[in-house]
């Protein structure tokens, strides 16, 4: 949630990223590689690059890389079709900054996690993926470990609490699509460090004004 009411949300082109090498690719990466290049190049919304879940096949992105337009029909399965594209401009959006929380850990961990996303939306959080959270299908998951493995990267978009139990939860988005948990989202114990989910999160303010031209603006929190 943000406190901005009027503000409209805008979902970014995960493509682009994948393309460009942003902090990784379909084999794995790390958020504050996304948040670099968000803070150096901005990144176009979602109807810039569909969503192909499919590594770039050449070592750099170029413009129709990072936003194309193309003609009808659409492209068919397996192929590429980019001789029916062409690179568009687009809106670049922005991080003005960006940095650690939740790390090390300590029982404010929350609380912090709490602010940021109530003040600038959904942070990014490691956690450790076990057999059986690949199975889980929905309610408020919990599992404990003394010390995580983080080998996978989710959002957590929001938290609440159960009408009938009264326990808390993160509210957390993953990237397995709409057929796994609820929907493609999850539920969570808050104050638990269940999969190490309050140990090692990146958070970024957004921005639609180009930054300065510093190096680089990650700060720990």
């Amino acid at each position: 949630m943000n406190k901005d009411k009027s503000a409209t949300p805008v979902a970014l082109s995960a493509q682009t990223i994948v393309n460009c090498r942003a902090g990784g690719s379909c084999n794995g990466g790390n958020p504050g590689g996304v948040f670099e290049f968000a803070y150096k190049h901005g990144i176009p919304d979602s109807s810039c690059e569909q969503y192909v879940a499919h590594n770039l096949e050449k070592p750099t992105c170029s413009a129709i890389d990072k936003c194309k337009d193309c003609t009808w029909p659409p492209c068919p399965i397996g192929q590429d079709c980019q001789d029916k594209c062409w690179a568009v401009d687009y809106k670049p959006h922005y991080v003005s900054h960006f940095y650690g929380v939740g790390f090390p850990f300590s029982s404010r961990n929350a609380e912090k996690m709490k602010a940021e996303i109530y003040k600038y939306g959904p942070i990014s959080c490691g956690i450790e993926v076990t057999d059986a959270f690949e199975a889980y299908t929905g309610g408020i998951y919990s599992e404990y470990k003394l010390f995580p493995m983080m080998n996978h990267e989710i959002s957590v978009v929001g938290w609440g609490k159960d009408e009938k139990t009264g326990e808390e939860y993160w509210i957390g988005r993953n990237s397995w699509g709409t057929y796994w948990g609820e929907g493609g989202f999850f539920r969570i114990a808050t104050g638990k460090n269940s999969l190490g989910i309050e140990h090692n999160c990146v958070a970024a303010i957004p921005t639609y004004e180009k930054p300065g031209t510093k190096e680089s603006s990650f700060i720990q929190n």
